[in-house]
């Protein structure tokens, strides 16, 4: 890691839910959230010039995602929603929890095989104990309602004034019960040279979405 990146520790989270009410699925659904505890080098002061923090946290982005697909039984193949988000200590600034989102979505787009998707996100300002409800979405296709979801996260101990606690969020197996009607998995399909959606963010969007 670079010397701006010390952390204080990881945590991970898994989850196997069986059911969430309604008809069953097609099995359970396994997530998993990857946490870690990063002091904040620019912490109750002003620093004009935060971006070396932002490329300082790349390898932690990939080990983060790395042990995200571990979690969740180590093929890459299998996860189908992601998200991340950054709680920032007291003694910060709320920009320095947007420090994360690039370092932590390419990351994990990498390590999945290039996702297509933008990684869902949010940050924010807190103290220790603060829960942070993270988002996900679909890899490929942000419409594909089936995958809407969040995961509440957080560390008892964390963040303190001068951490930062980015993480990151990884899903497989939704087992939905289609109750949301035609937006699902089988809708995801590659977007053509030429007939691109721009709200599709690289597919082309279902004609029930347009």
């Amino acid at each position: 890691m670079n010397e701006l990146v010390k952390i204080r520790k990881f945590v991970t989270i898994t989850e196997e839910v069986l059911h969430d009410g309604g008809p069953d699925g097609q099995g359970p659904r396994h997530c998993a959230a990857v946490l870690a505890v990063v002091a904040n080098p620019y912490a109750g002061r002003f620093e004009p010039d935060i971006m070396p923090m932002m490329e300082a946290l790349k390898p932690l982005g990939l080990e983060m995602s790395q042990r995200l697909i571990d979690a969740l039984g180590g093929d890459a193949s299998l996860v189908e929603s992601y998200g991340k988000g950054a709680i920032v200590g007291e003694a910060g600034e709320v920009e320095h929890g947007a420090l994360w989102h690039a370092p932590g979505g390419y990351a994990m787009r990498e390590l999945l095989g290039e996702a297509k998707a933008i990684v869902p996100s949010t940050h924010k300002l807190a103290g220790i104990g603060a829960r942070l409800d993270v988002p996900l979405h679909h890899i490929n296709a942000a419409y594909v309602r089936s995958h809407f979801d969040s995961m509440e996260i957080g560390v008892t101990d964390a963040p303190g004034a001068r951490d930062d606690r980015p993480s990151g969020l990884d899903s497989r197996s939704p087992g939905a019960s289609g109750a949301l009607g035609d937006a699902h998995t089988s809708l995801v399909r590659p977007f053509l040279p030429g007939k691109r959606d721009s709200r599709s963010y690289g597919h082309q969007m279902p004609k029930s979405e347009h």
